[in-house]
């Protein structure tokens, strides 16, 4: 449990908590305050009384262990609840439900009453972890208060296990005596109509002991499954009988017999498949509004949103593309680190078996017609073409890299291209047609603001793109064609080998569609040349300016701001680079088009703040030189990013203090993802002379999957 904590350490939290079976639990009910008053344990007994030695002889009882913080801190007051009540470790349970949970608060304070799991009552009847957000949850929460429900948490969650007890207890009453009249998976989908907002649930109950409930709506989940008398996988075997307690669930013990039984069936159900690549590679990714039911070695899968509830749906099972050692740190002391020197691999992967070479049509012809295939567009490439508009829709970091890649779509593709955050789009009601292309990029695939944009381009008829980075994603799911990255695993919150990658793939999506024109062959040929040659020339220069980085933020680690002036497609270099720096280096950046320098940005230029100018050999070049003069004018404190060798550049640096970044040349489209590298660096070394947490910002998660 706590492995598959810490891997989703990255995603964000600041408090953590766990609920698991245990035979030896204690029978006082209720919280006892740990040592350090920090964190709360809690051992219920099912009925509420006690044994004659002190100890629950109940298999369902529970034991909650919560705390605020690090997982650190839930590992050690865990430890010190065990030592206490001399609970046996070493026992292995053929049947076991066990869940956990990192809170990233949203409603309440980090602390240890607001962290999850979070229960209907004393005695724990329900048990609930719960991401993402009820809507509305206050008046769910005044009608309990109004049936004689109390509350001690300010978190929303509390609401789902206190509205799960209320309909346990109407529906069981009923139903008449008897508690397996009702159905674990049918009480939760009665409450889950009471629902409105996100969530991804888990849900145990010491009234269906051995079972557990899983749910989405918006928010991401997989379910791993390991099969087999010896734990190893086997084919899946998912329900498509009818809704009930055990009887609709696949038997999957009922294959082997108890007398050689010698291995375990395995189901682990998390929100990111890194917390399950140690045990099995076999997921089944749960959809929207599906429910999840796990009993007696087997599993069944229904959907609230299908005519009929009580029988299973089918969903595919798959296998995982990733291996333990992609979301492990290797050598590297951060995993931003690590995937900031992944990006020359990262980008080939993205390229690799989608640069293609074929013989021109002409007969005898040597000349060899350089191609992109992407199998994700070939459908719809010329519906694409025919759009009245292109529109990216993206947030943050994705939204730069799309702003990066613009002139090029527009170069390629003459159709006009449109930009829009995904949540100002929605705030305006954007207007979409059905003769638009609506191209969703998000690496995780399950960015909140993103994916309700999608609901609302594919409601006008749009045709909707997706390019992210992880298959079987909501957004990868839900357009209607799209490219995947194949960046590889990304951790660290602040994104790095994602953004070159999104610019790669946007990029060749540009060359697919102008693969017809002839008036584009030169300029199409000159870069996808480059970009056969871009992870060599990222790898060139990559080490040496770690170092120069990393001497570059000693100087810079204790400045207060930081500006980056560019245009054209490094004004995005310019935007993600300040970004980096507000992220993990918690230093206040701003990214400003060099075109505005003028209309306010200028005034704030003195000898004390730093200016990063990114001024490499493009159609933007002149422009930028101008702005530089004047900048040195004004006695500024620059840093210059220049092409490798630029003699101008070199002059400047000469007779002023300025410092220069040199990086390799490349053709325009492809030279924002050469100039970014350096400016990751130098905030990854701020960030670590700063003494700030790399790959776990202050306040941010890596996927943000619920909305404001």
């Amino acid at each position: 449990m706590f492995t598959g904590l810490k891997r989703l350490e990255y995603r964000g939290y600041d408090s953590s908590g766990m609920c698991i079976d245990a035979i030896d639990a204690p029978t006082p009910t209720g919280r006892r305050e740990s040592a350090s008053g920090d964190g709360l344990a809690n051992g219920s007994s099912a009925d509420g009384t006690s044994s004659s030695n002190g100890r629950v002889e109940d298999r369902s009882s529970p034991i909650i262990v919560k705390c605020p913080g690090k997982i650190e801190n839930l590992e050690n007051l865990t430890a010190e609840y065990v030592q206490q009540h001399n609970l046996d470790t070493s026992k292995v349970y053929k049947h076991h439900v066990a869940i956990s949970h990192t809170r990233w608060a949203t409603h309440g304070v980090p602390s240890a009453i607001n962290a999850h799991p979070q229960v209907s009552d004393a005695n724990a009847d329900f048990v609930v972890v719960h991401n993402g957000i009820i809507t509305n949850y206050q008046a769910l929460k005044d009608i309990l208060k109004k049936n004689g429900e109390t509350f001690v948490s300010e978190t929303d969650t509390e609401t789902i296990p206190k509205l799960l007890k209320f309909a346990y207890d109407s529906m069981t009453a009923e139903a008449g005596s008897g508690e397996a009249q009702v159905p674990f998976p049918k009480l939760v989908m009665e409450v889950l109509t009471k629902l409105e907002g996100a969530y991804a649930l888990l849900i145990k109950s010491r009234h269906y002991p051995g079972e557990l409930v899983a749910c989405k709506r918006g928010s991401p989940m997989i379910v791993g499954i390991k099969e087999g008398p010896d734990g190893s996988s086997s084919s899946s075997k998912v329900s498509s009988g009818g809704l009930g307690r055990a009887a609709s669930i696949t038997r999957l013990r009922d294959q082997y017999n108890d007398s050689h039984w010698t291995g375990a069936l395995e189901a682990w159900v998390a929100s990111d498949a890194s917390a399950v690549i140690e045990h099995t590679k076999r997921v089944v990714v749960l959809e929207d509004n599906d429910v999840l039911h796990i009993v007696g070695g087997g599993y069944g899968i229904y959907n609230t949103r299908q005519a009929d509830v009580e029988t299973a749906v089918p969903r595919r099972l798959q296998v995982l593309q990733l291996e333990v050692d992609q979301i492990m740190k290797g050598g590297y002391e951060h995993y931003m680190q690590k995937e900031i020197h992944e990006q020359p691999e990262a980008i080939t992967q993205s390229m690799r078996g989608r640069v293609k070479q074929q013989k021109s049509a002409e007969q005898g012809n040597p000349y060899l017609q350089q191609r992109i295939k992407l199998g994700g567009l070939v459908e719809t490439r010329d519906t694409i073409r025919r759009s009245r508009r292109i529109m990216f829709v993206a947030c943050g970091t994705s939204y730069h890299a799309a702003l990066a890649a613009r002139q090029t779509v527009e170069e390629m593709v003459e159709v006009p291209v449109v930009l829009e955050l995904a949540s100002d789009l929605l705030d305006r009601c954007c207007p979409i047609f059905r003769d638009d292309t609506c191209v969703f990029v998000s690496q995780s695939g399950e960015t909140a603001d993103t994916l309700r944009a999608l609901e609302y381009a594919k409601a006008r008829g749009a045709l909707c793109v997706g390019i992210t980075n992880t298959v079987g994603s909501a957004i990868s799911r839900a357009t209607h064609c799209g490219i995947h990255q194949n960046a590889g695993y990304e951790i660290g919150v602040a994104s790095t080998k994602a953004y070159t990658s999104q610019i790669i793939c946007i990029t060749m999506m540009a060359l697919a569609l102008a693969e017809d024109s002839i008036s584009k062959r030169e300029r199409r040929d000159a870069i996808i040349d480059e970009l056969g040659a871009l992870p060599d020339k990222m790898r060139s220069f990559m080490q040496v300016q770690d170092v120069a980085m990393k001497e570059l933020a000693a100087q810079l680690k204790d400045s207060n701001s930081l500006l980056f002036f560019a245009r054209g497609n490094n004004y995005a270099t310019a935007l993600e680079a300040a970004l980096k720096c507000k992220e993990v280096a918690l230093i206040h950046s701003e990214g400003i088009l060099a075109g505005e320098m003028k209309h306010g940005p200028l005034a704030l230029v003195d000898e004390h703040l730093p200016i990063v100018v990114v001024a490499t050999r493009d159609s933007m070049y002149n422009k930028m030189e101008s702005v530089i003069q004047q900048l040195l004018a004004r006695s500024a404190r620059l840093i210059i990013l220049c092409t490798a060798g630029d003699a101008t550049m070199q002059e400047y640096a000469k007779r002023s203090d300025c410092q220069l970044i040199e990086v390799p040349g490349t053709v325009e489209p492809l030279q924002p993802i050469l100039n970014i590298v350096p400016l990751q660096l130098l905030a990854y070394h701020m960030t670590v002379l700063r003494g700030h947490n790399v790959d776990q910002p202050r306040n941010l998660a890596k996927s943000v999957t619920v909305t404001d």
